[in-house]
């Protein structure tokens, strides 16, 4: 059995506060390494050949956001890739693989808007469409220009 005078004469290591602080810092910095770690292998595995589109329509002249429009994302043949709608600020996104697109942006009450655009891989292509008044049906944009025609003959 040990002697209690020899082992009661060991002092315990006194705990500091500079200890302590070590041993917080130590950890903040694994997690902190952790984390970024994971970070980037998040990014790693998204796909390199994709890019962003972020589409804001607004009402020409007002700028107030047209949330009722329809966003078609078309290759240039024409075949649809994808049909968004914008949110409460006007603004939509969709992720796309990288090339050359065609979108085209319509109300029933404005004038549809066209544009060629072309993703990179890992970029953002934003496209601010102001629609103007108008409206983008073929066949109301033909009786439109008939009553027009009409009426510029007819003098009134």
């Amino acid at each position: 059995m040990p002697d209690p005078t020899l082992t009661s004469a060991i002092p315990s290591p006194p705990t500091s506060t500079f200890s302590r602080f070590q041993a917080v810092v130590g950890t903040l910095a694994g997690i902190a390494s952790v984390t970024g770690a994971v970070f980037s292998l998040v990014e790693f595995a998204r796909p390199t050949n994709t890019g962003e589109l972020v589409a804001i329509v607004q009402a020409a002249g007002s700028r107030r956001s047209i949330t009722d429009a329809t966003i078609e994302v078309l290759t240039t043949q024409n075949a649809i890739v994808a049909t968004l709608t914008p949110d409460a600020a006007g603004q939509a996104s969709q992720q796309l693989r990288e090339g050359v697109y065609v979108v085209r942006v319509s109300h029933p009450r404005y004038a549809a808007e066209v544009r060629r655009i072309q993703v990179l891989p890992r970029q953002t292509v934003e496209i601010k469409a102001s629609l103007r008044a108008g409206s983008s049906s073929p066949i109301q944009r033909a009786v439109n220009d008939g009553v027009s025609a009409v009426r510029r003959a007819l003098r009134f």
